[in-house]
Formats: C-alpha cells, structure tokens, sequence
C-alpha cells in the first residue's frame, strides 16, 4: 500500500489552515489528519497507524474503501454522476428500493425512497406519517437523537452541544420516557397514562422510536416495551416509525434492529453505513402509508444519488456474501466476554450492554448510586487515543462509551483495540 507521507511541519500547517478556515463548530475527535483508511485501520499523513473503533461515526460497517464498494463508485461515476430521479429514474434507485423493501420482514408489502442523510430521512418520514393520519403531533423520547436539521433538532433530547442557541424548535412534539433497564423499571401502562394527559391519541401522526438508543447511550429498552408500542400505536391509528439510522445495515446481528423485538414498524429510517458513508439515506415503510403523498410532494435535488445508490447495492452484496450479520454477533459476544471481565476488575464500569456488535459500557463513579463518570469517560478516550484507538462517547452525560466498529475488522485488531480500553480504565481507575 503506497502511502503519500508528509512532513510533521506540513501536517501542522494543514491544522493551522483548518483553525483559520474552518468554523471551530467542527471540532474533530482525533488530533491527526487522516492520508487513507483501509478496513478498520487509518493512517495519517506522517504514516502512523490507528484502529477506529467509531467506525466513521457508524457509517463503515463494510470498513473503510471496501474494494467492491470502491469499484462500484468508479464503474457508476463512469456511466452518469447524477440525474434528479424526478426528471430522469435509473436503474439503481429502483434496485436498491426493492432489495431494501424484501429485507424488512414483517407481512405488509414494502416501498423506500432515499434523500442525504439521516436526519432529512426522519424528517421526510414524519412528513408521510402525517400525509398517511391528516395528524400533527409526533412523539418521542429522552435519550433520542433523530439529528440537527430543525424538525430532526426539535426531536433530538440533548441540549449540550445539538441544541444550545439554536431555539425556537418545531411545536407538536411530545417527549416521553424512554425505559432504560439500568436505570428505572417502567410500569408501561404508566407510561400510557403519561402520554394521554399531554396530548389526544387522535392527534398524534406518529411515534418515532431507536430500538437501541445510539446517542442516548446503546440503550436497549425494557423487555416487552417496543411490542406495548406496538399495540398503542396500532390501537390509536398511530405511524409507527423505527429510527434504525444506527442500528441498521446488520449492526446488531439483524439487518434491522427491529427484528429482535418480533414487531414491524410502519416506517424505518435508513442512513450512516447504507452506503458505506456515501450521503444516502432511506424511508423504507409499508406500502400504503408511504404512498400517501402525492407526486412530487417529497424529494429533493441530490436524493437518491446515483453513485450513492451504487455504493449502497455493493454494501448490500458484502453483507450477504461475507456474512456480517453471523460476523457482528460473533463480535459481539467477544466484546460483551471482554468488557463483563473488565466489570468484574474495575468498579468504574456500570453497565455492559448490547446487541450483536452494537455493545457498550457506562461508567460511573459509584455502581450503587449510578452517578454518571463524565470525566473519567473523556479521560479513558483520551488515554486510548494516545495508545492509537478511536472510541466514541455516547449519553446524556456523556459517560457511556460506545463500540462502532467495522464489522470486517479483523480479530487481532479489535483484541487491541480492548486491550487499549482495558489498559486506559486500569490507568484511569488508579
């Protein structure tokens, strides 16, 4: 692998541009500047070697510039780089939407249409769900993360940094408890009862759920809740939308992180690692509601890129030809083996928890009365950059750190990775 080093002195440069250049908004995690990534591997310009447990931020389950995600972007930049799909369909938009809609399980008939990102997906999805009822209230819950355009911002929990000085936020949205089995056991008909007293049933469009909270902390909701959504949201005439931007695309060992809870949503949201962190998103759903709408009431200039598109069926190809989904759950139950032996040796580690390779660990200062470690978090990141790891936080508090690793990462590289966790949380711990 050829590499294109430079000197220190030039890298320097390049971060003394960024801070006259760009906004300090953007404000990197790591403190190098990336030549090229392979896998679950980086390097930066001075040629040192990193393993990025954040997988581009949940974007890279297929890892970094897969050879068949790589050639299926030259090959369909060849043919045409972009066509507004409401001028002119191609072939691949039409073939990812039905490879798309036959992997979501459940009886309804499927369709999918694709727009940029994660948060115009949600954003366009509680737009169909209040075509589909003629309602305007939507639903959602602490702890959810559903990104920073304005509707997707006002549905987003945390203040500090998504919404600090960015209000006024959009109105008719209803924020519910999120059951957190760590934390507090939740009475479902409670939380009904909760819910009724804010705003009429027959109001609400839709109720828009992670079936693992990302942000919030890889929360994985009390046994049996996601079924009583269900129920509620059918009993009322409700859209039920499954946010699966960072569950999906095989995270959790499922290609939709649905399929654990034996439930179908109406409406999933797609993003992050579809297209192996190409800007594509997705609103796959079934067939009635999404097509409530009328002709070009939803879409956009970009949506569906054809290249983006492209990258996408090469990812779906991967998934299935290299068995990722056997490949997170194997990965999973080694990092969940390696943490709940770390939870026996250091105090510092609350919780462990998780599904398929979507696992995580909070800390906390004091295992009986669960107070967040925010600094000890910040602190342990930092030690494992300094051993050349990447992790990611996650939380309210910022105290849970989260495993978003490339589910082609190769065995010794992610027994390195722990090793490096391991050795930051004794470090941190003394």
């Amino acid at each position: 692998m050829a590499l294109n080093l430079v000197s220190t002195k030039d890298s320097q440069a390049l971060w003394q541009k960024k801070e006259r250049y760009v906004p300090r908004a953007v404000s990197p995690l790591a403190p190098f500047i990336i030549s090229e990534g392979r896998g679950a591997i980086v390097r930066d310009l001075e040629g040192r070697e990193y393993i990025d447990l954040t997988g581009g931020w949940g974007c890279l389950n297929v890892g970094y510039s897969h050879p068949r995600v790589v050639r299926a972007i030259q090959e369909q930049a060849a043919k045409f780089t972009h066509t507004d799909c409401s001028v002119i369909m191609y072939d691949v938009y039409i073939e990812l939407a039905e490879r798309l809609s036959q992997l979501a399980p459940g009886p309804s008939p499927k369709k999918a249409i694709f727009f940029n990102s994660g948060a115009e997906a949600v954003e366009n999805a509680v737009k169909i769900a209040r075509s589909y009822t003629k309602r305007k209230a939507v639903v959602v819950f602490d702890g959810a993360f559903h990104g920073r355009t304005f509707l997707a911002l006002s549905m987003t929990h945390k203040a500090k940094p998504y919404k600090e000085h960015f209000a006024p936020f959009a109105s008719d949205i209803y924020r519910m408890p999120f059951p957190n089995p760590y934390r507090h056991w939740m009475d479902f008909k409670h939380w009904e009862r909760q819910l009724l007293t804010l705003v009429n049933p027959d109001e609400i469009a839709c109720v828009v759920f992670e079936p693992i909270q990302g942000e919030g902390g890889f929360i994985v909701p009390q046994e049996g809740f996601l079924k009583f959504l269900r129920e509620f949201t059918h009993k009322h005439g409700i859209v039920l939308v499954a946010d699966e931007i960072q569950t999906g695309i095989g995270r959790t060992g499922k290609f939709y992180a649905y399929e654990h809870f034996g439930i179908e949503p109406d409406l999933i949201t797609l993003a992050k690692s579809l297209a192996a962190g190409m800007p594509l998103s997705a609103v796959v759903g079934v067939q009635r509601v999404m097509d409530a709408p009328g002709e070009g009431a939803v879409g956009g200039t970009y949506v569906g890129n054809p290249v983006a598109c492209a990258a996408a069926l090469a990812v779906l190809d991967i998934v299935e030809e290299e068995r990722l989904l056997e490949r997170a759950v194997a990965l999973g139950d080694y990092m969940r083996s390696r943490f709940l032996q770390m939870q026996k040796k250091y105090a510092l580690i609350g919780d462990v928890r998780g599904l398929g390779a979507m696992i995580a660990i909070e800390l906390v200062k004091d295992r009986q009365t669960k107070e967040p470690a925010s600094e000890e978090t910040l602190a342990v990141i930092q030690e494992c950059l300094a051993q050349g790891v990447l992790i990611a936080k996650a939380g309210l508090y910022g105290n849970v750190i989260r495993m978003l690793i490339p589910l082609v990462i190769q065995d010794a590289e992610l027994k390195r990775g722990l090793d490096a966790i391991e050795s930051a949380i004794a470090k941190v711990s003394r």
